[in-house]
């Protein structure tokens, strides 16, 4: 299987929160169900898929993108691809199987993605281990020509290797910040740190909804330990009350509705958020 996006602008920018959101303001428990059982179950399916999955990624590979790339056996990314789980931004949490892949990425790399959505551009990707290959855009047709006669085979083929980069050399600095267990931890670790990186990310973490932020981590300290099937299972639960938290219309709405970018979160103090209430969320 060969899958690519639709157009020059994206790979795949994710579901549709907007209709997600009319659902959750309608009271449809049972269509927000349907939404997430449908995403989820296919991304279990590639997993599980005996066959080649081959994903060619130029552009935006965000959300639910991710879902349907990093789960297959070849990711193969281009200068033009850049992928993030952005989430938080919109008081959701990395799914589609995130939490079971972020957090088994090297050095808390995919802590870090997942709680700042940061975005990895071409090679970063491969830097990360999220994509497997990169092929420069110019050679994607050539590539996509040779896959039915040779198969995976004619990846490495077109793949050019990728130097250590802007990931690599973020990696200890990453470990020191992201590898605590609270956001608080990891608000202090980056207040420490001191750099213009970090005092970028802690602004990146205060802009979040603290709830969003506290159950991301958690879901994603928790999926460390599980296998796919389970964390699927975990983050369907999540979305039965996630997505009901007052924080989750509000953000939908500050970032892609009306676009102020100025969310009202509940509560808008971390010091607020009580670990209790997150750990009902996932039982």
């Amino acid at each position: 299987v060969v899958l690519e996006g639709a157009g020059p602008r994206a790979f795949c920018a994710g579901g549709d929160v907007r209709a997600l959101r009319r659902l959750v303001q309608a009271g449809d428990r049972a269509g927000v169900h349907r939404f997430f059982a449908a995403e989820y179950g296919l991304n279990r399916l590639i997993a599980e898929f005996p066959k080649p999955w081959i994903s060619l990624i130029g552009g935006v590979c965000m959300g639910g993108g991710c879902g349907v790339s990093v789960h297959g056996s070849h990711r193969v990314v281009t200068e033009a691809a850049l992928l993030a789980m952005p989430e938080t931004a919109i008081a959701l949490f990395p799914d589609v199987g995130m939490t079971h892949v972020l957090p088994r990425l090297p050095d808390s790399i995919g802590i870090w993605m997942g709680l700042t959505g940061a975005r990895l551009a071409g090679a970063e990707a491969v830097e990360a281990g999220l994509a497997t290959h990169f092929v420069p855009a110019a050679r994607l047709d050539a590539l996509r020509a040779a896959l039915p006669a040779e198969g995976a085979d004619a990846i490495a083929r077109f793949a050019e290797p990728v130097p250590p980069g802007r990931i690599a050399a973020l990696r200890p600095v990453i470990a020191r910040c992201f590898g605590h267990d609270t956001p608080a931890a990891i608000l202090a670790a980056l207040d420490a740190e001191g750099t213009e990186w970090a005092r970028e990310q802690a602004a990146i973490l205060r802009r979040a909804s603290p709830f969003s932020v506290a159950v991301s981590l958690e879901a994603m300290r928790r999926g460390a330990r599980l296998p796919l099937a389970d964390c699927l299972a975990m983050e369907l639960r999540l979305t039965a009350t996630v997505c009901f938290h007052p924080d989750f219309a509000e953000g939908v709405r500050a970032v892609l509705i009306d676009k102020d970018r100025a969310p009202h979160w509940s509560p808008a103090d971390w010091k607020a958020v009580d670990p209790a209430d997150v750990e009902h969320h996932f039982t």
